[in-house]
């Protein structure tokens, strides 16, 4: 049997013919009513020859329902499964007709040679397989709308199908596969090591290690009866010839009889215009996310769903049945959008940002440099900042590189750097040395190929070097994601990989990192580097040498409004990051936001102790520092950071996430007489990011007499929400027992100016099911509306689908996940977020009232009511910090259980003592209460009483 690129030799017993067979009765999920045989005659061949499928066909079960299918998805399974893999799909789509909603035909084959399949004896190559299953289409009478569904081989298979049958087809979907090897990546070790020499054999055929390994790759792992009912087909050697044979069908070089075929294959999906679906499990060693964002490219009108957590046997990972129901419903499968021709390159998604150590020389200090050994490319000269930009002629706001351009010649402070790379004093950058380092970094970047639309990853710490780098990729349309460094490492790399940059530019602690974790993308560094160490980490540039290429300031035109800027990763603490995608419209309309509240612009001194926030100062026109402080733990900045960071640039606004803001008050004693008239400079304080409690925004208001104390209410999905002042908190405080009996939660002020906001009530199983509303008393979830909120969320197209349910029609509303209220006054309060809401047998609970009232008790430093058993019936329970902290996990003793009980007005099933609650790194504050509720029903179940 010819392997890539040689001849692989497999067992005399992997040829033998077998006929086609049912599968037994009694597999776990399988109606044996959908199995059926069906006899084929072969095209192209020399001899007449009959081959006979087995495959599931709802066909006869929609005859009886009386149903007529308003069409077809062809699924087709890959190596080393069968059509068992689609059982759920099978059996949803027929319950689904059942239920008097859309019925499709589902025909799941098992390939031949594969599951219960006749066992030919001939060697079947890609080519053939894909006529294989044209022979059965054919046979079965297949009109249309076909949508083919494939995973793993099958994916190329059905897609082969799909290219040959253009007036057929009306969508396709796919879980895990590939059709392209990238030329600068090694086929993955799991294939490699099947196709090596004497294990091809050993491993998929004479032994079952290939079909085992595989059913390891589920997560969780999949139960003893459903792996049983995986083997049931492949008993044997003379019954695994088909594994493998499609091992040794993968073509890794062009000499392979298959090469061409799957080439073929690629090139011609680059063509399809019909609709299509992408739902993937990350986790998987054989198709990682390089495979699907080569499938993006081809196909970049797609929707793609990434299951985090999920991998290679992703149908068996999660309700992918339900999902792939869902969009067939909503598509219009019969009306394929018509999409521009795709250009097969790797496609724009994200990039992502990484805040370390910070290290190296900044390149905004004049850097000795030898010139760059590079041929430059050709680039178009980009227009004079003078010269209209007609993209952006008729948006109401300014391009993000707007004040860099008009204030170019102003020798004016722009940033300020309070700990710059290699030490020394703070770095004093003015507009002038910004804009000319910010075009000069764009024209070098665009010189060595960086395009609009690569995504490009900056592992650059905080501080006028990212400023300038990323304003830099955002002036020439490369797309920047940020992922906070809080999400640790391992979240980090998942992020990074997710996002498979284009570019890595990075400080050398990130650059050792992405080598060292296998993250994807062309290094450049920030500095030189020791030749060693520059080979090691595989540099192809530094920034000196990028800044000494475009010194003519040489530009590409800039990207429009409409087209992606960012992907902003969440934090994590309330589930897995997911990239929230902003366009360049929506984060300029982020900056107008903050002008049109505050007032920041031009002429404001702005201290960020929030990264984010210290990198839209050049996009407001104001100077801006970030404090000396490690960004990787806000709640290390002391108050007298903040104060010379003030001092440094006679700042009028400072921001503070509210772990940040903790350490700052509670270290205010070493603040000096000079520290306090830096301070009381100041005119505007807010925090936001977590709520923030009335003492703590005081404290900070004492160090700022001067300044009006803000707390806006925000998420990764929309900076600026609402706002609310110390006052307004002072004023909205319970003012008596009715006031504390009510739902209680954090009071956040009112809309802010270019924002609207409504609730969607809860109904009896805690789901938000109600009309948009501003009725006051009625606790939902919040939805909001605002010019400045996300664009969609990267390649999550369930989450994204879900966020907007219900908008208005010709709107844009995200549903964001916190549940609250409106009071009489119009002022919003936030209760908690709707997967923490706790449904009992007598209504809905949300947990920070409690919490709060909770929180009273002297003894008690923090507290977390959470949910445990099934819905509908939870019963409440409390998980509190005490004051002193406890050493150990235990249960309450019985008067602080009773004081805890008294204080929350609920009937707690429990009340539990932890030394520490979890919460996330970014805030310090927000409380994982999923996680929380997890552990409790293990503890009150019987299980230990561990650490969390």
């Amino acid at each position: 049997m010819t392997g890539p690129g040689r001849t692989h030799r497999l067992p005399r017993a992997a040829a033998v013919p077998a006929p086609a067979t049912l599968p037994p009765r009694g597999l776990p999920g399988l109606d044996p009513a959908f199995s059926r045989l069906v006899e084929v005659a072969e095209s192209g061949a020399t001899t007449p020859a009959t081959r006979t499928w087995h495959l599931l066909d709802n066909a006869a079960r929609l005859a009886e329902l009386g149903v007529t299918p308003v069409g077809t998805v062809l699924c087709v399974h890959g190596n080393p499964t069968w059509s068992y893999l689609w059982r759920e799909f099978v059996s949803a789509a027929t319950d689904a007709a059942a239920a008097g909603k859309a019925a499709w035909r589902v025909i799941a084959v098992d390939q031949l040679e594969m599951g219960f399949s006749e066992r030919t004896g001939t060697v079947r190559p890609l080519a053939r397989r894909v006529a294989d299953l044209g022979d059965l289409t054919e046979t079965l009478g297949l009109a249309g709308p076909v949508v083919t569904f494939g995973h793993d081989w099958g994916g190329v298979v059905s897609l082969g199908w799909a290219v040959d049958h253009p007036a057929s087809l009306g969508a396709v979907m796919l879980l895990n596969t590939a059709v392209h090897q990238p030329e600068d990546s090694p086929i993955p070790a799991p294939l490699r090591l099947a196709l090596s020499g004497p294990v091809l054999a050993a491993a998929t055929v004479t032994t079952p290690a290939f079909l085992e390994t595989t059913l390891a790759l589920a997560h969780p792992p999949l139960a003893a009866a459903v792996r049983r009912a995986y083997r049931a087909p492949y008993r044997g050697a003379a019954r695994r010839g088909g594994i493998g044979a499609f091992v040794a069908d993968i073509p890794v070089d062009f000499a392979h009889e298959s090469a061409a075929e799957l080439d073929r294959i690629a090139g011609g999906v680059c063509e399809l215009r019909v609709p299509a679906l992408m739902l993937w499990g990350p986790r998987d060693p054989v198709f990682s996310d390089r495979y699907l964002d080569d499938l993006v490219a081809r196909l970049p009108h797609a929707d793609v769903h990434r299951y985090e957590g999920a991998g290679h046997l992703v149908a068996e990972d999660v309700d992918y049945a339900a999902a792939a129901l869902t969009w067939l419903g909503e598509t219009a499968v019969l009306e394929p959008p018509v999409v521009e021709p795709a250009v097969v390159e790797p496609v724009p998604t994200e990039t992502a940002v990484l805040e370390p150590v910070p290290t190296e020389t900044a390149v905004l200090e004049p850097v000795p440099t030898e010139p760059a050994v590079v041929e430059p490319v050709p680039t178009p000269t980009v227009p004079t900042p003078s010269t209209p930009q007609p993209a952006w002629a008729a948006n109401p706001h300014h391009p993000l590189w707007h004040y860099l351009d008009e204030l170019r010649e102003s020798d004016e402070t722009a940033l300020v750097d309070m700990s710059p790379p290699g030490g020394g004093g703070p770095r004093v950058v003015s507009w002038r040395m910004l804009s000319r380092q910010v075009r000069r970094l764009a024209a070098g970047l665009d010189l060595i190929g960086v395009r609009a639309g690569d995504r490009v990853s900056l592992l650059v710490p905080p501080g006028a070097d990212l400023t300038a780098v990323l304003y830099a990729c955002l002036r020439i349309g490369a797309i920047v994601v940020v992922a906070d460094a809080g999400l640790g490492l391992r979240g980090l790399t998942r992020a990074v990989r997710g996002a498979h940059p284009d570019h890595v530019i990075g400080a050398a602690p990130g650059l050792i990192a992405a080598r060292a974790l296998g993250w994807p993308g062309q290094k450049i560094s920030v500095a030189r580097l020791p030749r060693a160490v520059h080979r090691a980490l595989d540099v192809s540039f530094t920034l000196a040498e990028l800044l000494s290429l475009g010194a003519a300031e040489e530009l590409p035109a800039p990207p429009a409004p409409g087209d992606t800027a960012a992907v902003l990763f969440t934090s994590g603490s309330t589930g897995p990051a997911k990239g929230v995608v902003y366009t360049h419209a929506q984060l300029a309309a982020v900056a107008h936001a903050l002008h049109a509240q505050y007032g920041v612009g031009v002429g404001t001194g702005l201290v960020a102790g929030f990264a984010p926030f210290a990198l839209l100062g050049p996009a407001l026109g104001a100077r801006s520092v970030t404090p000396d402080m490690d960004v990787t733990s806000p709640k290390t900045l002391t108050a007298t950071a903040v104060a010379a960071a003030v001092a440094a640039i006679d700042a009028t606004v400072v921001f503070l996430s509210p772990a940040a803001l903790a350490n700052v008050v509670a270290t205010e004693a070493a603040l000096t007489p000079a520290d306090h008239r830096a301070l009381a400079g100041v005119r505007s304080f807010l925090s936001a990011g977590a709520p923030v409690a009335e003492p703590l925004l005081a404290g900070a208001a004492r160090l700022m007499p001067r300044a009006s104390a803000h707390t806006p209410y925000g998420m990764t999905e929309g900076l600026l929400m609402t706002d609310i002042t110390l006052e307004g908190i002072r004023d909205a405080a319970p003012t008596s027992l009715a006031d504390l009996a009510g739902p209680g939660g954090v009071c956040v002020g009112r809309p802010a100016a270019t924002t609207r906001i409504r609730i969607s009530a809860l109904d009896a199983d805690g789901a938000a099911t109600g009309e948009l509303s501003d009725a006051a008393g009625v606790t939902g979830e919040i939805v909001v509306s605002a010019p400045h909120t996300l664009d969609h969320y990267s390649r999550l197209w369930l989450t994204d689908r879900a966020a907007r349910r219900g908008a208005v029609a010709g709107e844009r509303w995200h549903r964001s996940g916190d549940v609250g209220h409106f009071d009489s006054a119009g002022r919003l309060w936030i209760e908690g977020r709707l997967p923490h809401v706790i449904a009992t047998a007598t209504g809905v609970l949300t947990p920070v009232g409690p919490e709060q009232r909770i929180e009273g008790v002297a003894e008690i430093a923090r507290a977390a009511v959470v949910g445990v058993g099934p819905a509908g019936t939870q019963q409440p329970v409390a998980v509190v910090e005490t004051l002193p902290p406890a050493h150990r996990v235990a249960l309450a003793t019985p008067g602080l259980a009773a004081l805890v009980r008294d204080a929350a007005g609920l009937p707690l099933a429990a009340v539990l003592v932890v030394p520490r609650l979890p919460t996330d790194i970014r805030h310090n504050s927000k409380i994982d209460r999923s996680r929380l509720a997890r552990w409790a029903e293990t503890v009150l179940s019987g299980g230990r009483m561990t650490r969390l």
